[in-house]
């Protein structure tokens, strides 16, 4: 790989001494317009490896020739905000193009006709069928995420972009899992692509450790709650299910704790909102579901919550994907009980998974020593104290409450007025 002259600047301002195996390996396929599939794990720089061949052999002035497919709203601004820098020095014009967004704004934009375009399958579609974009002289269609993107209705989705672009429109196909429509893509868009995979060569993730934490479904919240308050702790937090993900975003808004939430049903500028906040640190936690926290870079991530145990190992090896990225160090934390375990693990068998706890306001992989009990002799001086214990039993830790656990909260004291109601009550009752 020989990067551009123009682009050297700023491709060391991002970070990179050296390339990476993903970028090193696609770099001459990809200029010389062959159609491809780029395996590399999540955080190896998979958007420069395609991003970077192709804008270099790109003219300027010659209308779209660029057009680059994402899964979620805020992956495609994440990637156009990473290739507008190069964009620019190499003289060409790009534009983001997603749904929900302002559609006014978006043809406006289109009118530059510009050279390259990320965008979301589903508004891109209705611009091409509207005629509003036309793909005549396009040169490259990448889909980015390609796992998720070659399921349905993605598929659909893809192959009608493809048939509305030349015939002998080079192909590119990134993601960091691999998909069963792969070697069949000879037979979905009519041309050969080879699969240039570089995961079991590739080591630019940093060590991760990846945690289990055994608890019950009462305490998740609680859970949460005691990791947002670590010192220098932040984390995206995965659910399953969106009606969950705003069930417990209803119960944190109760609590002291700095949250936002990517709601697929938000505004654009809503989750836009969202996300930057959590970029730039003023919120602890960012609750997502899969589909939004796809391809994610947010550098120097702590840690990665799931909240609910995924059912794909696709999924947590993308969910994992977002912290340790690029050399730094991570950490990923599950809730749930045994039988959770058990499943996770015969799911993701390549990962090291362990117990973890919280010890002296750090996960550890050690559980905290219970304190000693008290002498009977030491006890039989307090009859006062031991008595007012009994009367209000605590819950006892369950199984699924392991040491190391956040405590429930304290049973409440009744209220004073109660407590001399009662009193009253109870001297009627004698006197009668």
């Amino acid at each position: 790989m020989a990067i551009a002259s123009i682009f050297q600047p700023l491709w060391q301002a991002a970070g990179f001494t050296a390339e990476t195996p993903i970028q090193e390996r696609v770099y001459q396929p990809l200029k010389q317009d062959e159609s491809l599939v780029g395996l590399a794990p999540t955080g190896s720089g998979k958007t420069l490896a395609f991003g970077l061949p192709l804008l270099e052999k790109m003219v300027p002035g010659a209308g779209l020739q660029l057009l680059i497919v994402s899964p979620s709203q805020e992956l495609a601004i994440q990637t156009r905000d990473v290739l507008r820098p190069y964009a620019k020095a190499a003289n060409l014009r790009l534009a983001g193009v997603t749904g929900s967004a302002n559609v006014k704004r978006q043809l406006e934009q289109l009118k530059e006709k510009p050279e390259v375009i990320v965008a979301t399958a589903g508004r891109l579609l209705e611009l091409v069928q509207s005629r509003r974009l036309k793909l005549a002289g396009l040169q490259t269609l990448v889909i980015d995420e390609a796992d998720e993107m070659l399921r349905e209705p993605g598929l659909t989705q893809v192959r009608e972009l493809a048939a509305a672009a030349p015939a002998e429109v080079q192909l590119a196909f990134f993601s960091a899992t691999d998909s069963p429509k792969f070697p069949e893509l000879a037979q979905w868009f009519g041309q050969d692509v080879a699969i240039i995979d570089v995961r079991d060569i590739d080591h630019t993730q940093g060590q991760v450790t990846h945690y289990f934490v055994q608890t019950d479904n009462a305490h998740r919240e609680v859970w949460l709650r005691h990791l947002a308050h670590l010192d220098k702790f932040q984390a995206l937090v995965f659910f399953n299910q969106n009606a969950v993900m705003m069930k417990v975003a209803r119960t944190l808004s109760h609590q002291s704790v700095k949250f936002a939430v990517l709601n697929r049903t938000d505004r654009s500028a809503t989750r836009a909102n969202a996300l930057n906040a959590f970029r730039k640190g003023k919120v602890t936690l960012l609750l997502v579901t899969d589909l939004a926290g796809r391809g994610l870079d947010i550098p120097h991530l702590p840690a990665v919550i799931n909240y609910q145990t995924p059912t794909r190992a696709e999924a947590y090896i993308h969910r994992a994907g977002r912290t340790g990225r690029m050399g730094a160090a991570g950490m990923v934390i599950t809730l749930g009980d045994d039988h959770d375990l058990r499943d996770l693990r015969k799911l993701v068998p390549q990962y090291a998974i362990v117990r973890g706890y919280l010890n002296d306001g750090k996960m550890s992989t050690v559980a905290p020593v219970a304190a000693p009990a008290a002498p009977a002799a030491a006890k039989a001086a307090r009859p006062a104290l031991v008595a007012k214990s009994a009367a209000v039993k605590p819950a006892s830790r369950s199984a699924a409450q392991p040491a190391g656990q956040p405590a429930a909260a304290a049973v409440k004291k009744p209220h004073r007025k109660n407590r001399l109601r009662d009193r009253k009550n109870k001297g009627k009752r004698r006197k009668s």
